[in-house]
């Protein structure tokens, strides 16, 4: 199963949502989370291995750190311009099942840097222009409401009932027990003390039954859509803004309402992230007394 793949172009250094694999991808098996969740300088050096080895058909050394360790992970490639400048986004995918980082950071970094949909592939010359980010997810909990967050310190997973369905008041679907409440205040609720789940593989599904008669066409049941915890707070959005952007990037195009607001099921996570430059991962090298790339 693949999640919504859907993109919200939007303008901005790094505001480009990023895009998901299957949460079971075939090569790389789930685990538990293990380990404290600490992002690693060596983690984007290993990813610049990753891709460098990628571009030059050879095999990349092995990873720097633990690499039993397992979470969540997106990994996010910007590329200086030639000109100056802020950096800009040139590829970010990742996974909300937990993987070990060995073989979810090496996959990542591939798929990020030469398989992201909305741009060609990296290539070997604007490598010495790349930055690299390495997010890893922990804390991931229903929220009480889709205002039930924080600016800045969460990123929000949303999903929905499918609005084409026109099912009557979402009477066929089932929560799990959330709730969602709002009086349009962006500070009405405040982030409180939840069951924490080590992915969003483990958080309790959205189900929606929908009969053949209430979905003639086999569309699907749920639309979904995910935004780091820095998105936001890059664009300028309120939570209301990120909510309705994350309903537009999951495929929505009509008028997103306050009761679809109140009806979706909102999930919040943490990012613990770290960010390298390839000048700052040719002077790691250096200092292991390996060649520059």
């Amino acid at each position: 199963m693949f999640l919504q793949r859907s993109s919200l172009r939007t303008a901005g250094v790094l505001a480009a949502p990023p895009l998901l694999r299957p949460l079971h991808p075939p090569s790389l098996g789930l685990v538990q989370m293990t380990g404290s969740a600490v992002a690693l300088p060596e983690h984007a050096y290993f990813c610049f291995e990753v891709i460098d080895a990628a571009l030059k058909h050879t095999s990349p050394p092995p990873p720097p750190f633990d690499g039993q360790q397992s979470f969540p992970l997106f990994v996010t490639w910007n590329i200086r311009p030639r000109n100056g400048g802020a950096p800009r986004l040139r590829g970010c995918i990742g996974n909300f099942g937990a993987l070990r980082l060995a073989d979810g950071l090496a996959e990542y970094a591939k798929t990020s840097a030469f398989q992201d949909s909305r741009f060609d592939p990296i290539t070997a010359k604007e490598l010495p222009r790349l930055e690299c980010g390495v997010s890893l997810l922990t804390d991931f909990e229903l929220c009480s409401d889709y205002l039930d967050w924080e600016l800045g310190v969460h990123g929000i997973y949303v999903e929905f009932v499918n609005p084409a369905l026109n099912l009557e008041n979402g009477d066929s679907a089932t929560t799990n027990g959330t709730t969602t409440t709002s009086d349009h205040n962006d500070n009405a609720s405040t982030p409180g003390s939840k069951t924490k789940y080590r992915s969003l593989t483990e958080l309790p599904k959205l189900r929606v039954r929908a009969s053949r008669a209430e979905n003639p066409r086999g569309l699907a049941t749920t639309l979904h859509a995910t935004f780091l915890p820095e998105v936001a707070p890059e664009q300028g959005w309120s939570k209301t803004d990120a909510v309705d952007a994350a309903m537009r990037k999951a495929g929505f195009r009509g008028t997103v309402t306050d009761a679809m607001r109140r009806k979706a099921r909102v999930s919040r996570y943490q990012s613990h992230k770290v960010k390298r430059s390839y000048d700052e991962w040719q002077a790691w090298r250096a200092g292991q007394g390996l060649a520059h790339s």
